[in-house]
């Protein structure tokens, strides 16, 4: 006997629920560190990553201002996921989230870095259908670090985020970085 709720779903409610990549629109995140060197790439917002209510300065969501408005999957269930498409030696600068946060490299290899119990960063280098998964409240990053074949080929990273307004923040010595290259200020 059955215990949980159960219903129908019309073919145009399920429908909006569906998103093909050749679709997807793309952005470059409209993060800080978007346009600095070693950080370029685009992020595709597939399913969630609303824009955090209420936060401002350092937080933001962990795809940006930008991307958290093209979602193609406009819902709210608990988790986000989303890509990350990057050319070798790319990636986003050391930052933190207040939920998990968990990599699955489609394409490519991808080095995901983080801080250690001492302080120090270390990696471990991803494939493809390989999973690395972060706790909240470490700093972490990722970076395409894909060595063989055309520099120029962009890799493909997928990410799931718990929670259903994810926040995230660079770290102290990121947005320092950030300051001096004049890409973001302190608020006050």
């Amino acid at each position: 006997m059955e215990n949980l709720p159960r219903s129908g779903l019309a073919r145009q409610e399920m429908l909006k629920r569906v998103a093909y990549f050749k679709d997807l629109k793309g952005s470059d995140g409209g993060l800080p560190d978007s346009k600095m060197e070693g950080c370029i790439r685009t992020l595709y917002n597939v399913i969630g990553f609303q824009p955090p209510k209420g936060e401002g300065g350092a937080v933001t969501s962990p795809v940006g201002d930008n991307a958290s408005r093209l979602a193609a999957i406009k819902i709210s269930e608990g988790f986000n996921l989303g890509y990350c498409r990057a050319k070798p030696g790319n990636g986003p600068m050391m930052h933190n989230h207040d939920t998990n946060e968990t990599f699955i490299p489609m394409t490519g290899t991808w080095r995901c870095s983080w801080e250690n119990e001492s302080g120090g960063v270390d990696y471990v280098d991803a494939g493809p259908l390989d999973v690395v998964s972060f706790p909240p409240g470490v700093a972490r990053r990722f970076e395409n670090v894909t060595a063989d074949g055309d520099p120029n080929e962009e890799s493909i990273l997928m990410f799931v985020i718990g929670g259903d307004g994810p926040k995230a923040e660079f770290t102290d010595q990121s947005m320092e970085i950030l300051e001096e290259a004049g890409a973001w200020s302190q608020p006050g």
